[in-house]
Protein backbone atom coordinates (compact mmCIF):
# COMPACT_ATOMS: atom_id res chain seq x y z
CA UNK A 1 0.00 0.00 0.00
CA UNK A 2 2.47 2.26 0.95
CA UNK A 3 4.48 2.08 -2.68
CA UNK A 4 1.14 2.44 -4.11
CA UNK A 5 0.50 6.03 -2.13
CA UNK A 6 4.08 6.90 -3.32
CA UNK A 7 3.59 6.18 -6.91
CA UNK A 8 0.23 8.26 -6.57
CA UNK A 9 1.65 11.15 -4.90
CA UNK A 10 4.90 10.81 -6.73
CA UNK A 11 3.64 11.04 -10.53
CA UNK A 12 0.76 12.79 -9.74
CA UNK A 13 2.34 15.47 -8.93
CA UNK A 14 4.49 15.22 -11.23
CA UNK A 15 2.21 15.11 -14.00
CA UNK A 16 0.41 18.00 -12.44
CA UNK A 17 2.59 20.20 -12.91
CA UNK A 18 3.77 19.34 -16.20
CA UNK A 19 0.43 19.78 -17.68
CA UNK A 20 0.27 23.17 -15.18
CA UNK A 21 3.14 24.40 -16.79
CA UNK A 22 1.80 23.57 -20.21
CA UNK A 23 -1.44 25.95 -19.36
CA UNK A 24 -3.81 22.99 -18.79
CA UNK A 25 -5.41 22.16 -15.60
CA UNK A 26 -3.27 19.61 -13.16
CA UNK A 27 -5.77 17.76 -12.62
CA UNK A 28 -5.33 16.41 -16.44
CA UNK A 29 -2.51 14.76 -15.45
CA UNK A 30 -3.65 13.34 -11.92
CA UNK A 31 -6.30 11.61 -14.67
CA UNK A 32 -3.90 10.52 -16.46
CA UNK A 33 -1.57 9.37 -13.52
CA UNK A 34 -4.69 6.82 -12.29
CA UNK A 35 -4.94 5.71 -15.90
CA UNK A 36 -1.23 4.41 -16.31
CA UNK A 37 -1.12 2.85 -12.54
CA UNK A 38 -4.48 1.37 -12.80
CA UNK A 39 -5.26 -2.67 -13.27
CA UNK A 40 -5.96 -1.67 -17.20
CA UNK A 41 -2.28 -0.14 -17.96
CA UNK A 42 0.50 -1.41 -15.90
CA UNK A 43 -1.19 -2.36 -12.83
CA UNK A 44 0.84 -0.36 -10.06
CA UNK A 45 -1.65 0.03 -7.50
CA UNK A 46 -2.13 -2.46 -5.06
CA UNK A 47 -5.77 -4.51 -4.43
CA UNK A 48 -5.31 -2.98 -0.30
CA UNK A 49 -5.49 0.52 -2.31
CA UNK A 50 -8.35 -0.77 -5.15
CA UNK A 51 -10.50 -2.11 -2.42
CA UNK A 52 -10.73 1.30 -0.36
CA UNK A 53 -10.96 3.69 -3.77
CA UNK A 54 -14.50 4.50 -3.00
CA UNK A 55 -13.72 5.31 1.15
CA UNK A 56 -10.80 7.53 -0.47
CA UNK A 57 -12.23 9.25 -2.79
CA UNK A 58 -15.41 10.41 -0.72
CA UNK A 59 -12.68 11.39 1.80
CA UNK A 60 -11.07 13.51 -0.46
CA UNK A 61 -15.04 15.10 -1.57
CA UNK A 62 -15.61 15.61 2.33
CA UNK A 63 -12.38 17.87 2.45
CA UNK A 64 -13.14 20.04 -0.41
CA UNK A 65 -17.01 20.09 0.35
CA UNK A 66 -16.17 21.11 3.70
CA UNK A 67 -13.75 23.81 2.35
CA UNK A 68 -16.37 25.16 0.08
CA UNK A 69 -19.29 25.27 2.78
CA UNK A 70 -16.49 27.07 5.28
CA UNK A 71 -16.37 29.81 2.09
CA UNK A 72 -20.34 29.93 1.18
CA UNK A 73 -21.92 33.21 2.01
CA UNK A 74 -25.79 32.21 2.72
CA UNK A 75 -26.90 35.67 2.05
CA UNK A 76 -24.87 36.27 -1.18
CA UNK A 77 -27.06 32.38 -2.10
CA UNK A 78 -30.26 34.40 -1.43
CA UNK A 79 -29.62 36.79 -3.96
CA UNK A 80 -29.88 34.40 -6.24
CA UNK A 81 -33.35 32.89 -5.34
CA UNK A 82 -35.10 30.98 -7.90
CA UNK A 83 -32.10 29.81 -10.27
CA UNK A 84 -30.11 28.50 -7.49
CA UNK A 85 -32.86 25.80 -6.89
CA UNK A 86 -33.54 25.27 -10.59
CA UNK A 87 -30.01 24.28 -11.11
CA UNK A 88 -30.08 21.65 -8.60
CA UNK A 89 -32.38 19.56 -11.23
CA UNK A 90 -33.59 21.43 -14.49
CA UNK A 91 -29.49 20.80 -16.47
CA UNK A 92 -29.26 17.25 -14.99
CA UNK A 93 -33.49 16.55 -16.26
CA UNK A 94 -32.43 18.06 -19.60
CA UNK A 95 -29.13 15.62 -20.04
CA UNK A 96 -31.59 12.66 -19.23
CA UNK A 97 -34.26 13.66 -21.52
CA UNK A 98 -31.67 14.42 -24.30
CA UNK A 99 -29.92 10.82 -23.70
CA UNK A 100 -33.58 9.63 -24.02
CA UNK A 101 -33.97 11.72 -27.30
CA UNK A 102 -30.91 11.21 -29.17
CA UNK A 103 -29.18 7.08 -27.66
CA UNK A 104 -32.21 4.79 -28.92
CA UNK A 105 -31.75 6.17 -32.31
CA UNK A 106 -28.11 5.29 -32.08
CA UNK A 107 -27.66 2.28 -29.91
CA UNK A 108 -30.01 -0.82 -29.78
CA UNK A 109 -31.57 -0.07 -26.62
CA UNK A 110 -34.64 0.85 -24.98
CA UNK A 111 -35.99 4.04 -23.70
CA UNK A 112 -35.68 3.10 -20.02
CA UNK A 113 -32.05 1.68 -20.66
CA UNK A 114 -31.42 5.37 -22.16
CA UNK A 115 -32.78 6.79 -19.07
CA UNK A 116 -30.71 4.69 -16.68
CA UNK A 117 -27.61 6.14 -19.41
CA UNK A 118 -29.23 9.66 -19.02
CA UNK A 119 -28.99 9.36 -15.06
CA UNK A 120 -25.61 8.29 -14.53
CA UNK A 121 -23.75 10.76 -16.93
CA UNK A 122 -26.26 13.53 -15.69
CA UNK A 123 -24.51 14.01 -12.13
CA UNK A 124 -21.60 17.10 -12.76
CA UNK A 125 -18.51 16.63 -10.42
CA UNK A 126 -18.06 18.83 -7.48
CA UNK A 127 -14.57 17.69 -7.63
CA UNK A 128 -13.77 19.68 -10.63
CA UNK A 129 -16.33 22.36 -10.11
CA UNK A 130 -15.81 23.34 -6.31
CA UNK A 131 -12.42 23.78 -6.45
CA UNK A 132 -12.15 26.47 -9.21
CA UNK A 133 -15.65 28.16 -8.02
CA UNK A 134 -13.73 28.84 -4.84
CA UNK A 135 -10.44 30.34 -6.54
CA UNK A 136 -13.18 32.82 -8.41
CA UNK A 137 -14.27 33.53 -4.93
CA UNK A 138 -11.02 34.20 -3.75
CA UNK A 139 -9.91 36.51 -6.90
CA UNK A 140 -13.40 38.27 -6.45
CA UNK A 141 -14.51 36.87 -10.12
CA UNK A 142 -18.45 36.97 -10.36
CA UNK A 143 -19.12 37.24 -6.40
CA UNK A 144 -21.14 40.45 -6.79
CA UNK A 145 -23.86 38.01 -8.47
CA UNK A 146 -22.91 35.45 -6.72
CA UNK A 147 -22.03 33.50 -9.46
CA UNK A 148 -19.50 30.69 -7.67
CA UNK A 149 -22.24 30.32 -4.85
CA UNK A 150 -24.50 29.50 -7.48
CA UNK A 151 -22.82 26.69 -9.19
CA UNK A 152 -21.24 25.72 -6.14
CA UNK A 153 -24.92 24.88 -4.91
CA UNK A 154 -25.97 23.36 -7.63
CA UNK A 155 -23.80 20.98 -7.64
CA UNK A 156 -24.07 19.81 -4.95
CA UNK A 157 -27.71 19.15 -4.75
CA UNK A 158 -27.53 18.23 -8.35
CA UNK A 159 -26.13 14.40 -7.55
CA UNK A 160 -28.62 13.65 -5.01
CA UNK A 161 -31.68 14.15 -7.68
CA UNK A 162 -29.47 12.23 -10.03
CA UNK A 163 -28.20 9.28 -8.07
CA UNK A 164 -32.71 8.99 -6.88
CA UNK A 165 -33.48 9.04 -10.17
CA UNK A 166 -30.61 6.19 -11.19
CA UNK A 167 -32.03 4.42 -8.60
CA UNK A 168 -35.52 4.58 -9.78
CA UNK A 169 -34.82 3.48 -13.24
CA UNK A 170 -32.68 0.53 -12.43
CA UNK A 171 -35.05 -0.84 -10.02
CA UNK A 172 -37.83 -1.01 -12.99
CA UNK A 173 -35.34 -2.32 -15.01
CA UNK A 174 -35.03 -5.03 -12.71
CA UNK A 175 -38.50 -5.43 -12.43
CA UNK A 176 -39.05 -3.80 -9.06
CA UNK A 177 -42.00 -1.19 -8.40
CA UNK A 178 -40.86 2.30 -8.36
CA UNK A 179 -43.17 3.95 -6.25
CA UNK A 180 -43.94 7.69 -5.44
CA UNK A 181 -42.61 7.89 -2.28
CA UNK A 182 -38.82 6.84 -4.09
CA UNK A 183 -39.22 10.52 -5.64
CA UNK A 184 -40.32 12.10 -2.62
CA UNK A 185 -37.03 10.95 -1.47
CA UNK A 186 -35.24 13.93 -3.11
CA UNK A 187 -37.06 16.80 -1.37
CA UNK A 188 -36.92 15.13 1.74
CA UNK A 189 -32.86 14.14 1.61
CA UNK A 190 -32.48 17.73 0.75
CA UNK A 191 -34.25 18.83 3.67
CA UNK A 192 -33.27 16.95 6.24
CA UNK A 193 -29.55 17.72 4.90
CA UNK A 194 -29.90 21.15 5.16
CA UNK A 195 -31.44 21.04 8.57
CA UNK A 196 -28.76 18.71 10.45
CA UNK A 197 -25.89 20.65 8.71
CA UNK A 198 -27.35 24.02 10.53
CA UNK A 199 -27.98 22.77 13.58
CA UNK A 200 -24.60 20.91 13.92
CA UNK A 201 -22.89 24.21 12.55
CA UNK A 202 -25.05 26.02 15.25
CA UNK A 203 -23.81 24.23 17.65
CA UNK A 204 -20.06 24.45 16.55
CA UNK A 205 -19.94 27.52 16.78
CA UNK A 206 -21.31 28.12 20.01
CA UNK A 207 -18.79 25.15 21.06
CA UNK A 208 -15.84 27.11 19.59
CA UNK A 209 -16.77 30.44 21.18
CA UNK A 210 -16.72 28.68 24.57
CA UNK A 211 -13.86 26.09 24.54
CA UNK A 212 -10.92 27.68 23.19
CA UNK A 213 -8.11 25.27 21.29
CA UNK A 214 -5.50 25.37 18.44
CA UNK A 215 -7.48 25.46 14.75
CA UNK A 216 -5.88 22.16 13.66
CA UNK A 217 -7.73 20.24 16.36
CA UNK A 218 -11.11 22.35 15.20
CA UNK A 219 -10.17 20.87 11.98
CA UNK A 220 -10.14 17.07 12.75
CA UNK A 221 -13.01 17.74 14.98
CA UNK A 222 -14.68 19.13 11.85
CA UNK A 223 -13.33 16.04 9.95
CA UNK A 224 -14.44 13.64 12.39
CA UNK A 225 -17.92 15.12 12.23
CA UNK A 226 -18.17 15.28 8.19
CA UNK A 227 -17.21 11.56 8.08
CA UNK A 228 -19.84 10.54 10.70
CA UNK A 229 -22.63 12.83 8.54
CA UNK A 230 -21.38 10.52 5.90
CA UNK A 231 -22.25 7.11 7.77
CA UNK A 232 -25.51 8.65 9.31
CA UNK A 233 -26.51 9.08 5.59
CA UNK A 234 -25.69 5.19 5.03
CA UNK A 235 -26.89 4.16 8.24
CA UNK A 236 -30.32 5.96 7.56
CA UNK A 237 -30.53 4.49 4.26
CA UNK A 238 -34.00 2.94 3.79
CA UNK A 239 -35.63 4.53 6.85
CA UNK A 240 -35.02 8.24 6.62
CA UNK A 241 -32.81 9.90 3.20
CA UNK A 242 -30.48 12.66 4.16
CA UNK A 243 -27.83 13.68 2.26
CA UNK A 244 -24.44 13.40 3.89
CA UNK A 245 -22.45 16.27 1.21
CA UNK A 246 -24.96 18.77 1.70
CA UNK A 247 -25.22 18.32 5.56
CA UNK A 248 -21.28 18.95 5.08
CA UNK A 249 -21.71 22.27 3.48
CA UNK A 250 -24.53 23.76 5.42
CA UNK A 251 -22.54 22.84 8.22
CA UNK A 252 -19.66 24.67 7.11
CA UNK A 253 -21.75 27.68 5.91
CA UNK A 254 -23.59 27.93 9.19
CA UNK A 255 -20.41 28.20 10.53
CA UNK A 256 -19.51 30.91 7.91
CA UNK A 257 -22.40 33.10 9.10
CA UNK A 258 -22.10 32.62 12.85
CA UNK A 259 -18.24 32.79 13.38
CA UNK A 260 -16.98 34.42 10.60
CA UNK A 261 -13.32 34.51 11.83
CA UNK A 262 -12.87 31.14 12.85
CA UNK A 263 -14.31 30.02 9.49
CA UNK A 264 -11.87 31.75 7.08
CA UNK A 265 -8.90 30.76 9.39
CA UNK A 266 -10.20 26.82 9.15
CA UNK A 267 -10.76 27.26 5.53
CA UNK A 268 -7.16 28.31 4.80
CA UNK A 269 -6.53 24.80 6.91
CA UNK A 270 -8.51 22.61 4.67
CA UNK A 271 -7.04 24.48 1.58
CA UNK A 272 -3.84 22.61 2.42
CA UNK A 273 -5.38 19.41 2.82
CA UNK A 274 -6.60 19.39 -0.73
CA UNK A 275 -3.28 19.87 -2.06
CA UNK A 276 -3.39 15.59 -1.07
CA UNK A 277 -6.65 14.89 -1.20
CA UNK A 278 -7.35 16.32 -4.84
CA UNK A 279 -3.74 13.96 -6.23
CA UNK A 280 -5.50 10.81 -4.32
CA UNK A 281 -9.32 12.45 -5.43
CA UNK A 282 -8.34 12.31 -9.34
CA UNK A 283 -5.70 9.42 -9.72
CA UNK A 284 -8.03 7.21 -8.09
CA UNK A 285 -10.65 8.41 -10.10
CA UNK A 286 -8.34 7.94 -13.48
CA UNK A 287 -7.72 4.88 -12.12
CA UNK A 288 -11.33 3.40 -12.60
CA UNK A 289 -11.19 4.83 -16.18
CA UNK A 290 -10.90 1.26 -18.31
CA UNK A 291 -9.66 2.75 -22.01
CA UNK A 292 -11.13 -0.24 -24.10
CA UNK A 293 -14.40 0.81 -22.82
CA UNK A 294 -13.85 3.86 -24.63
CA UNK A 295 -11.67 2.27 -27.75
CA UNK A 296 -14.54 0.16 -28.72
CA UNK A 297 -17.20 3.00 -28.27
CA UNK A 298 -16.49 4.79 -31.40
CA UNK A 299 -17.75 8.11 -32.77
CA UNK A 300 -21.52 6.95 -32.04
CA UNK A 301 -20.57 7.53 -28.38
CA UNK A 302 -18.99 10.60 -28.44
CA UNK A 303 -22.18 11.18 -30.26
CA UNK A 304 -24.27 10.80 -27.51
CA UNK A 305 -22.08 12.38 -25.12
CA UNK A 306 -21.84 15.97 -26.96
CA UNK A 307 -25.24 16.01 -27.83
CA UNK A 308 -26.34 15.47 -24.06
CA UNK A 309 -23.90 17.60 -22.93
CA UNK A 310 -25.63 20.34 -25.59
CA UNK A 311 -28.93 19.68 -24.09
CA UNK A 312 -27.86 20.40 -20.40
CA UNK A 313 -26.20 23.54 -21.48
CA UNK A 314 -29.58 24.51 -22.76
CA UNK A 315 -30.91 23.15 -19.13
CA UNK A 316 -28.58 25.45 -17.43
CA UNK A 317 -29.48 29.04 -19.98
CA UNK A 318 -32.98 28.06 -18.96
CA UNK A 319 -32.56 27.75 -15.47
CA UNK A 320 -31.17 31.34 -15.66
CA UNK A 321 -33.69 33.34 -18.23
CA UNK A 322 -34.61 36.67 -16.55
CA UNK A 323 -31.85 36.66 -14.41
CA UNK A 324 -29.59 39.98 -14.13
CA UNK A 325 -26.74 37.96 -15.42
CA UNK A 326 -24.97 38.86 -18.90
CA UNK A 327 -25.02 36.87 -21.40
CA UNK A 328 -21.11 36.54 -21.10
CA UNK A 329 -21.98 35.51 -17.19
CA UNK A 330 -24.46 33.20 -18.66
CA UNK A 331 -22.46 31.63 -21.16
CA UNK A 332 -19.72 30.75 -18.56
CA UNK A 333 -21.96 29.23 -16.11
CA UNK A 334 -23.26 27.12 -19.16
CA UNK A 335 -19.59 25.44 -19.63
CA UNK A 336 -18.77 25.61 -15.94
CA UNK A 337 -21.99 23.37 -15.23
CA UNK A 338 -20.34 20.19 -17.50
CA UNK A 339 -17.89 18.62 -15.51
CA UNK A 340 -18.44 14.62 -15.05
CA UNK A 341 -15.59 12.71 -12.88
CA UNK A 342 -16.34 11.53 -9.58
CA UNK A 343 -20.53 10.08 -9.77
CA UNK A 344 -19.61 8.42 -12.97
CA UNK A 345 -16.75 6.75 -11.26
CA UNK A 346 -18.94 5.42 -8.55
CA UNK A 347 -21.88 3.89 -10.33
CA UNK A 348 -21.41 3.54 -14.14
CA UNK A 349 -20.40 -0.17 -13.59
CA UNK A 350 -23.37 -0.93 -11.32
CA UNK A 351 -25.78 -1.48 -14.31
CA UNK A 352 -23.10 -4.06 -15.97
CA UNK A 353 -22.81 -5.98 -12.44
CA UNK A 354 -26.83 -5.90 -11.92
CA UNK A 355 -26.88 -7.85 -15.47
CA UNK A 356 -28.44 -5.51 -17.39
CA UNK A 357 -28.60 -5.94 -20.76
CA UNK A 358 -27.52 -1.74 -21.35
CA UNK A 359 -24.56 -2.57 -19.13
CA UNK A 360 -21.82 -2.99 -21.32
CA UNK A 361 -22.75 0.26 -22.82
CA UNK A 362 -23.80 2.29 -20.10
CA UNK A 363 -20.20 1.72 -18.41
CA UNK A 364 -18.57 3.01 -22.16
CA UNK A 365 -20.22 6.18 -21.79
CA UNK A 366 -19.86 6.65 -18.26
CA UNK A 367 -15.87 6.10 -19.37
CA UNK A 368 -16.46 8.59 -22.18
CA UNK A 369 -18.61 11.29 -20.05
CA UNK A 370 -15.13 11.73 -17.41
CA UNK A 371 -12.75 11.54 -20.44
CA UNK A 372 -14.58 13.87 -22.53
CA UNK A 373 -16.46 16.35 -20.03
CA UNK A 374 -13.77 16.11 -16.88
CA UNK A 375 -10.95 18.17 -18.79
CA UNK A 376 -13.69 20.03 -21.36
CA UNK A 377 -14.96 22.13 -17.94
CA UNK A 378 -11.94 22.00 -16.69
CA UNK A 379 -9.92 24.20 -18.83
CA UNK A 380 -12.74 26.15 -20.08
CA UNK A 381 -13.15 27.14 -16.74
CA UNK A 382 -9.31 28.18 -16.42
CA UNK A 383 -9.42 30.11 -19.71
CA UNK A 384 -12.88 31.92 -19.63
CA UNK A 385 -13.65 33.27 -16.13
CA UNK A 386 -11.24 36.31 -16.73
CA UNK A 387 -13.15 36.91 -20.02
CA UNK A 388 -16.59 36.27 -19.11
CA UNK A 389 -16.87 37.10 -15.73
CA UNK A 390 -16.72 40.48 -13.57
CA UNK A 391 -14.11 41.52 -10.72
CA UNK A 392 -15.36 43.41 -7.63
Amino acid sequence: MLTSLALIFLIGLLLGSIFEKLKLPSLLGMLITGMILSPYALNLLDDSILNISTDLRQLSLVIILTRAGLSLDIDDLKKVGRPAILMCFVPACFEILGIILIAPKLFDITILEAAIMGSVIAAVSPAVIVPRMLRLMEEGYGKEKSIPGLLLAGASVDDVFVIVLFTAFTSLATGDNVSAKDFIQIPISIIMGLLIGIIIGLLLSKFFKIIHMRDSAKVIIFLSISFFLIELEHSLSGILPMSGLLAIMSMGATLYKTYHVLAKRLSKKFNKLWVAAEIILFVLVGATVDLQYAKSAGVIAVIVVVGALLFRMVGVYVCLMKTKLTIKERFFCMIAYTPKATVQAAIGAIPLSMGLACGQKVLTIAVLSILITAPFGAISIDNSYKKLLEKN
